[in-house]
């Protein structure tokens, strides 16, 4: 009896800190659809090869130049070149807060960087420029990704204008919609707001032909088109929603579509949760430490032009390179780049997805740089 009293004592203060301590979030009741689709698993993204290993933690917004050189940003601030192969490694400038995107100059002479903590950059020489900070008077607090159209215009996402990078967590309990598409003007640096009210804004992703930009919208497992040109300008619609999971970064590969990272998949406890905000604070009361994490799982969707999706690689075992946060296209490969893992990833295409005048190309003689199947992996 002694016992339960002095458990008794324990757990009521315990509980009421669960049910009733202030907390910052508000969180917004939703009720998630379920998937689309169904996934069966598969393991195709077991054999990713590891590149740069220990030269830092994070890599993150992979994008390339015409030589088929990585640039990368690392958690420590560095944005950094590298060999198609991850050596010879090449540190361009130190933004001092955390690269998320990165979009290089064909040449090499510069590269774009959206960072989640200073805004949106330029490297070159070794000197950081900044571009933007703000929109409408409302600062950017976690700059996400980017992408450049064929007139040099700048497509960038801001995933929140409430919440900054030490707190990034509380927009995923508050189910916040904060996030932001916008463009700027190289030149003159004049920022547009193209689309706001987005459940955190992720991955940036221009349409070949320029008549529209994707951007992930992270908390609603879908993904945004807004068009750029024709009938619909000016809008914006679904590409892609009810995904199995997480939408971060998106790229164009250059010739039949775009490969979309999913971070995790998506949690059934999470979904519930999403329509009972006093749940919501619950869980955020608990120390980050000893919250449920998300699951390892890599995985990432191949979409054809209309949104649909034309192939799904995964793999949850042991060792699997996760979470896979963006990924490229370049040549003969899929490179991989993770906010939290130390190393980029490789893989070669799946022979299915490859066309078959790539395949010979690649096996009967190396690519020159600058030729036309190099450039097309440029994002």
């Amino acid at each position: 009896m002694k016992l339960i009293k002095y458990l008794s004592v324990a757990l009521i203060p315990l509980l009421a800190y669960l049910l009733f301590w202030p907390v910052p979030i508000t969180p917004k009741p939703w009720t998630p659809p379920p998937p689309s689709r169904t996934y069966p698993y598969n393991d195709e993204l077991k054999g990713i090869e590891k590149l740069a290993v220990g030269f830092g933690i994070g890599p993150e917004g992979l994008s390339f130049d015409s030589r088929g050189r990585i640039y990368a940003g690392f958690d420590d601030g560095r944005v950094v070149r590298f060999a198609a192969d991850g050596s010879a490694a090449e540190v361009l400038g130190n933004t001092g807060g955390r690269p998320w995107g990165t979009r290089a100059e064909p040449d090499g002479s510069s590269v774009l960087v959206a960072d989640a903590v200073k805004g949106l950059l330029r490297i070159a020489g070794g000197a950081v420029d900044v571009l933007a900070t703000q929109a409408d008077g409302v600062p950017f607090k976690l700059t996400d990704d980017l992408d450049r159209g064929a007139d040099g215009t700048i497509y960038f996402s801001d995933a929140s204008s409430k919440y900054g990078l030490p707190m990034m967590m509380a927009d995923v309990f508050e189910h916040g919609n904060y996030g932001r598409l916008m463009r700027v003007d190289p030149y003159t640096k004049q920022v547009r707001v193209l689309m706001d009210g987005l459940h955190v804004a992720n991955g940036v992703a221009v349409s070949p032909d320029g008549d529209y930009v994707l951007v992930s919208e992270t908390l609603q497992y879908r993904v945004m088109r807004y068009w750029l040109k024709g009938e619909k300008a000016g809008t914006s619609e679904p590409f892609i929603e009810n995904l199995p999971g997480f939408p971060d970064n998106i790229s164009y590969n250059g010739r039949d579509g775009f490969w979309l990272a999913l971070y995790a998949p998506r949690d059934p406890a999470l979904d519930f949760a999403l329509s009972h905000p006093w749940l919501l604070k619950l869980v955020y009361r608990i120390p980050p430490m000893l919250r449920p994490k998300p699951a390892k799982h890599a995985w990432v969707l191949k979409l054809d032009p209309t949104g649909k999706v034309v192939a799904e690689l995964q793999f949850n075992g042991g060792g699997a390179y996760a979470p896979i946060t963006s990924i490229r296209e370049m040549g003969p490969y899929l490179y991989f780049g993770s906010i939290e893992y130390p190393a980029i990833g490789r893989m070669p295409i799946p022979s299915a997805l490859l066309p078959q005048q790539t395949n010979r190309a690649f096996e009967t003689e190396p690519l020159a740089a600058g030729s036309s199947e190099i450039q097309q992996g440029h994002d």
